[in-house]
C-alpha cells in the first residue's frame, strides 16, 4: 500500500515560456529523485510552461512546443514516477469565427489545464482541472475547459486521486468523487500565489481532505515571482491523521522527499511580516533576473518609502547592483539628506547626490511667460525632474528603477505620474503606510542593527514640495486611513458601513479620491501582490465611473 511509498516535491521556481529551461529543472530534478530513491516525484501546476503564460496559450507555435516538452520529460522517467502539471488539447469545439479577432486567436481550440501520472515512459493517467478559477488575478476560463470527468489513476497498486490547485478549494467536485471512488492517495498540484494568511488557509484545508478520505495527501505548489506575484511554495504531505510528513519552507526552491511510514514533523507555521519581506525580496529578485535586468535605481529621499525599497532592493540583488540617488530640490530640509545618507551607507549601496534646484529653476523660467507654475504645477515638475534624472541613471547604467509608493498613497492618487511613479516595479505598492513602518522595523530586527535610522520612523511623512509640507495637510492621517482603506479595498465592504465606522465626509472623501484617480494606477508599474486584494492585475475597474453609493 501506501506506506512504503517514498516521495519527493519539486518545488521549483520555473519562468514563464521558458520551455527549454523549465524542462532542465524537470530533468535534474527526476535526476536527483532517481538518485534519493524516490518513487514518486511531483511537480506543480503548469510547471513547464510557467503559470501563467496567459495569451501564449493562444499562439499555435507555443502549443506544439509544449507538446514536445511534455514528450520530453516522459523519455526521462525511467525509474520513477512523475506527477506533473501540463496542458492537454482536446478537440475543436463551437466558437465565433466570423470575427477576424476570435479567428486569429483561439476561437474554437480546446485546452485543459492537467495533472499527468507518466512512469517509464508512458503517460499512465491524466486528470483535468475542474474548477477554473476567474476571479482576482485569475482568468482560466479565457483559456482552459473544465474537466469533462473524473477518474483515479492506478499505479503500483494505488488508486491514486489527482487534481489542479483550485479543485483543492471547493468541497464538492473532482477531489470528492476521487475519494467516493475509493483513492488510496491525493495528490494535489498547484500555482498557488501568496497573501498574508494563504498558506494557513492550504495547510487547514488539506487536514479536512485527508479526514474525509482517510488517505494520505500531497500538496505540491510553485514558488517563484512572476510579474505582480509571488508564490511562496510551502508544500507539503500528510498523514490521514492530520499529521505533518513534509512541511515544505516557503520562498524557497528544494526537492523535498518524505517516506509515508515516516514519524510527523513540526506543524508549519506563517511567520508574519517576514514572510512578507522574504515575498517581495523574492518579486524583486525574480522580476530583474528573469527579465535579464542588470541592477535597480532606487531614488532615495530620506524617507520610510524609499529606506525599505532600497533595503529590499540590496537584499534581493546585492548591493552592487543597486544605485540609490538622492535629489535634493528647493525644499529638502538637511535631515534628509541625513537620512538617505545613512540609510546608503549602513547597506553598502553607491550613493549619488544630484541636485535639482538649478534644473527646476531652469524650467520654471522656460514656462514662466506661458504657464502659471505656482502650486500643484510647481510640486508636479519637481517630481517629474527627478523622475527624469532617475530614468537618466537607469539609461546609463542599462538599470530598472524601482518605485516606491505604498498603497495608501496609490489609492488616494497621492503621487505625480511620470515623477515618484516612475520605474519597473512597484515593491510596496501593497503596503499600506503603517505596514511600511512595521517593514521598516522588521528589516532592522532581521540585520540585528539600525539600517533604517529611527530618526526616519519618528519624522512625520513629507514630499517636500513646498515649505513645512506634511502628508496629513493632504491627505487624512494614516492611522485613520489605512484602515479605511483596508476596509474598503480588501474587504470591498460598502460605504454605508464603512461611514458607520468612520463617519460619512471621510469615506465620501477617500472614496470619491480612490475613484477619481483609478486613471493614475493604470499607469503605475506592476504592484507585488501580499494582500488579498492588490492595485494592478487583480483590480479591473472602470477609468470612466460615474458610481457613487454616498
Amino acid at each position: 500500500m501506501s506506506e512504503g511509498l517514498r516521495i519527493a516535491i519539486a518545488q521549483l521556481n520555473p519562468i514563464v515560456g521558458d520551455l527549454g529551461g523549465n524542462l532542465r529543472l524537470a530533468r535534474e530534478a527526476i535526476a536527483e529523485a532517481r538518485r534519493r530513491g524516490v518513487h514518486l516525484l511531483v511537480f506543480p501546476e503548469l510547471f513547464l510552461v510557467g503559470y501563467s503564460p496567459r495569451d501564449l496559450f493562444l499562439r499555435p507555435d507555443f502549443i506544439v512546443a509544449a507538446r514536445g516538452a511534455l514528450e520530453e520529460v516522459a523519455a526521462a522517467t525511467e525509474g520513477v514516477a512523475v506527477v506533473i502539471g501540463h496542458i492537454a488539447e482536446g478537440e475543436p469545439r463551437e466558437a465565433n469565427r466570423a470575427d477576424p479577432s476570435a479567428r486569429a486567436f483561439g476561437a474554437g481550440k480546446t485546452l485543459f489545464n492537467v495533472a499527468y501520472l507518466i512512469a517509464d515512459g508512458e503517460v499512465i493517467g491524466a486528470q483535468a482541472k475542474g474548477r477554473l478559477p476567474s476571479f482576482d488575478v485569475f482568468e482560466e476560463e479565457r483559456y482552459f475547459t473544465p474537466a469533462r470527468g473524473v477518474s483515479l489513476v492506478e499505479w503500483r497498486g494505488l488508486r491514486v486521486g489527482l487534481s489542479v490547485c483550485e479543485d483543492f478549494w471547493y468541497e464538492g467536485g473532482v477531489i470528492e468523487e476521487e475519494i467516493q471512488a475509493g483513492a488510496d492517495l491525493l495528490v494535489n498540484i498547484s500555482a498557488s500565489p501568496y497573501f498574508t494568511g494563504k498558506p494557513s488557509i492550504r495547510w487547514e484545508l488539506g487536514r479536512r481532505w485527508v479526514s474525509r478520505a482517510g488517505v494520505p495527501l500531497v500538496y505540491a505548489n510553485l514558488v517563484g515571482g512572476q510579474d505582480e506575484l509571488v508564490f511562496d511554495g510551502h508544500s507539503f504531505v500528510l498523514r490521514p491523521d492530520g499529521a505533518f510528513l513534509l512541511a515544505a519552507p516557503g520562498f524557497e526552491e528544494g526537492l523535498f522527499v518524505c517516506d509515508l511510514a515516516a514519524e510527523p514533523v513540526d506543524e508549519p507555521r506563517e511567520r508574519g511580516i517576514d514572510d512578507v519581506y522574504r515575498a517581495i525580496v523574492l518579486g524583486i529578485r525574480d522580476y530583474f533576473d528573469k527579465n535579464g535586468l542588470k541592477g535597480a535605481v532606487v531614488g532615495v529621499s530620506g524617507g520610510i518609502d524609499s529606506a525599505v525599497v532600497l533595503s529590499l532592493a540590496a537584499a534581493a540583488l546585492g548591493r552592487d547592483r543597486v544605485r540609490a540617488v538622492f535629489l535634493p530640490g528647493p525644499y529638502t530640509a538637511p535631515e534628509s539628506g541625513e537620512g538617505a545618507r545613512a540609510v546608503a551607507g549602513n547597506l553598502g549601496v553607491e550613493l549619488v547626490e544630484v541636485p535639482i534646484v538649478g534644473i527646476y529653476e531652469a524650467v520654471l523660467a522656460a514656462l514662466g511667460d506661458v504657464v502659471d507654475t505656482s502650486g500643484v504645477v510647481g510640486e508636479n515638475l519637481q517630481a517629474r525632474l527627478r523622475g527624469l534624472v532617475l530614468m537618466a541613471f537607469a539609461n546609463a547604467l542599462g538599470y530598472a528603477v524601482l518605485c516606491p509608493g505604498n498603497k495608501s498613497e496609490v489609492a488616494m492618487g497621492y503621487n505625480t505620474l511620470y515623477g515618484d511613479t516612475v520605474g519597473a516595479l512597484a515593491p510596496i505598492g501593497d503596503l499600506l503606510k503603517e505596514e511600511v513602518y512595521q517593514l521598516g522595523r522588521h528589516i532592522n530586527d532581521r540585520h540585528g542593527r539600525e539600517i533604517i535610522p529611527e530618526a526616519i520612523f519618528r519624522r512625520p511623512p513629507t514630499a517636500e514640495l513646498r515649505p513645512g509640507q506634511r502628508d496629513d495637510q493632504d491627505i487624512p492621517s494614516y492611522s485613520v486611513l489605512d484602515p479605511l482603506l483596508r476596509s474598503f479595498l480588501v474587504e470591498n465592504l460598502p460605504a454605508g458601513r464603512l461611514a458607520a465606522s468612520f463617519g460619512d465626509g471621510l469615506v465620501r472623501d477617500v472614496i470619491h479620491r480612490v475613484y477619481r484617480t483609478e486613471y493614475k494606477r493604470k499607469q503605475l508599474p506592476p504592484v507585488i501582490k501580499v494582500s488579498p486584494k492588490a492595485f494592478g492585475m487583480g483590480r479591473r475597474y472602470p477609468l470612466t465611473n460615474g458610481f457613487r453609493d454616498l
